[in-house]
């Protein structure tokens, strides 16, 4: 969302006025890989969140991030688009099948909320940066990556 009109800096006694009204800007995603342990986060922004749009991330963590990594676990969600059929509907079947050999994936129960350290995660992401209007991409990819 953008402003449609500047806001008013706080004076004594009075907060900053924000006006309601804002300028839609657009959508878009937040992939979110978290390794606890390690201290390690990483938000990434996509426009959309289809399973070609998550395989393509799991192919940068596996070959950028965790390339020294015989064998990855990731934790997911119950989401439709995280299985490893996706891998085979985005790349070729010799491409897929490396990345599958590398990739071990447990699904959280799916009433259960076994993706608290994730949920954690955002939470802060939210209110750190995200709880405010973000004007457009390239500065939501500033403030996710910062």
């Amino acid at each position: 969302m953008k402003e449609t009109r500047a806001p008013l800096p706080a004076r004594p006694g009075q907060p900053k006025a924000i006006d309601y009204e804002y300028e839609h800007n657009g959508t878009a995603n937040l992939f979110l890989f978290t390794e606890p342990l390690a201290g390690w986060r990483k938000a990434v922004v996509t426009e959309r969140r289809t399973a070609v749009d998550w395989t393509l991330e799991i192919q940068r963590l596996l070959d950028a991030d965790y390339q020294n990594c015989a064998k990855v676990i990731l934790v997911c969600d119950q989401l439709n688009t995280h299985k490893l059929a996706s891998l085979y509907e985005a790349f070729s079947p010799a491409t897929a099948r490396r990345l599958v050999e590398r990739l071990e994936i447990h699904h959280t129960p799916k009433y259960g909320s076994g993706l608290k350290i994730a949920e954690n995660d955002l939470s802060a992401l939210t209110r750190q940066c995200l709880a405010r209007r973000i004007p457009d991409r390239a500065t939501l990819e500033h403030e996710t990556t910062a």
